[in-house]
């Protein structure tokens, strides 16, 4: 618990103006500075990401052997959605050409996204969709894609349950490797007319009980809810946006299956 900030402010109201209401008042301004609502957050660079993230990507795209049409058609459907300029889409095409060299340090750019998302799970989820993106541009996922991009969630502190939940999302089946008998760690898509599996973007089992269902979601929302995201570009609040709609729907769902409210 802290409390440095309360004895100080206690101390100055008794010890420099010996008024018992000034030290309660001083207290309570220094409880604001242990609770931090007082504290300078420092100021996020909103393009931070851009440069390690289309190097990541490009080495991504390089892992299985070569770059497909498909994962640079996604590139830049990235760079058009972010709205980069001429000068900042060089960069990007540099960086991502970059990612494809033989050698390339993917734990630095990895190392370069977590300080960017600062332990934010709210910036981590974003990033990761893009990166997604770009594994899943060719319909199937190769063991290097996954491994790079189960390794960049960990980094991020994202689950492997939150990474079935996104794939789930976007109509893919994944099983965590080690998860069951047998289990290759990926499944071939397989879409459903109904949409997704809404268990899965909850992250719960089937069989998990209404209390279960709610605490999963409460929890969900509130990391995704794109007012948490404050100045960024467009393009990442709206996929906080699309994420916070799919999680609304999955609860929706399973509430009209079971009945509960």
């Amino acid at each position: 618990m802290r409390y440095l900030g309360k004895l100080i402010g206690a101390a100055i109201g008794l010890l420099l103006f010996h008024n018992p209401l000034l030290a309660l008042l001083f207290a309570a301004i220094g409880h604001m500075f242990d609770a931090g609502m007082l504290r300078t957050q420092p100021r996020l660079d909103v393009h931070g990401y851009i440069d390690p993230l289309f190097a990541l990507l490009g080495a991504v795209a390089k892992s299985d052997g070569r770059v497909s049409e498909a994962e640079i058609a996604v590139a830049e459907r990235l760079m058009g959605r972010l709205g980069l300029d001429a000068a900042q889409r060089q960069r990007a095409i540099a960086r991502f050409n970059a990612g494809k060299q033989p050698g390339f340090d993917v734990g630095l750019v990895i190392g370069e996204l977590k300080a960017w998302c600062g332990g934010r799970r709210d910036l981590a989820f974003p990033v990761i969709d893009m990166v997604v993106e770009t594994v899943l541009a060719e319909g199937g996922v190769s063991a290097e894609k996954l491994k790079i991009l189960r390794r960049l969630a960990w980094s991020l502190g994202v689950t492997e349950m939150d990474l079935v939940a996104m794939m789930a999302m976007k109509g893919y089946a994944w099983t965590p490797p080690g998860a069951g008998a047998g289990n290759s760690g990926y499944e071939p898509p397989r879409r459903q007319a109904s949409g997704p599996d809404p268990y899965a973007v909850l992250g719960v089992p089937r069989s998990a009980d209404a209390r279960t269902i709610k605490r999963a979601y409460r929890k969900l929302i509130g990391e995704h809810h794109p007012d948490r995201l404050g100045n960024l570009p467009d393009d990442m609040r709206r996929r906080a946006e699309q994420r916070a709609g799919e999680i609304n729907a999955a609860y929706e769902r399973i509430q009209s299956e079971r009945g509960f409210t």
